[in-house]
């Protein structure tokens, strides 16, 4: 037995749905940056996940889609947005990689499936391209996202790490907001008293 994509699927253009399952995978199109996005920002939380949080806007969702809308993937159940994967290919001279960028699934779709399917789809696609090596990263916190990719095959776990200077205490920006208060003091039309 090989380990080639069953052949079995019902095909729809590039929507697959595996028999006895309701999680349909289709390219993203138009229609679904808004509805991606307003997930994203359920899903990726300043609270929760602060390193995912300072990435997640709008331009990520639009951008990925104009340059790699083969790799941006929505998982639907009953016609309903359950996820979306956003990836890319990168290119260096001797090595293909695939990123996953995104991976979101729907807090009402969990734990039925939604995300190993739009996994194993993008690693399908990426394989089809001649990619070597796909890559993932998330939040040192997200234990749940290390447990998914680690239990989908992905290892040799790197931490990066992330520095960060808080500019309201940093000196020269008192010394900005002082020399703006004064500005404004200094330029302020004074009014005249009557007698």
């Amino acid at each position: 037995m090989n380990d080639l994509p069953d052949k079995s699927l019902e095909k729809d253009g590039d929507r697959d749905r595996h028999e006895g399952n309701s999680v349909d995978i289709r390219e993203m199109n138009i229609d679904d940056i808004a509805p991606i996005f307003h997930l994203g920002e359920q899903l990726f939380t300043s609270d929760l996940y602060p390193y995912l949080y300072r990435t997640w806007d709008e331009w990520e969702v639009i951008g990925m889609y104009n340059t790699d809308s083969e790799y941006c993937l929505v998982a639907e159940i009953d016609d309903q947005l359950a996820g979306f994967i956003l990836g890319t290919i990168i290119n260096k001279a001797s090595w293909k990689y695939g990123y996953i960028t995104w991976l979101g699934v729907n807090p009402n779709f969990q734990r039925r499936g939604v995300a190993d399917r739009l996994v194993d789809k993008i690693i399908e696609r990426m394989i089809e391209d001649n990619v070597r090596l796909m890559l993932v990263d998330t939040d040192p916190a997200n234990t749940p996202a290390i447990n998914f990719f680690n239990r989908k095959g992905f290892g040799n776990a790197r931490e990066h790490v992330f520095l960060s200077l808080n500019l309201a205490k940093h000196e020269y920006y008192g010394r900005l907001i002082n020399y703006e208060r004064d500005k404004a003091e200094r330029n302020r039309p004074r009014s005249r008293r009557r007698t």
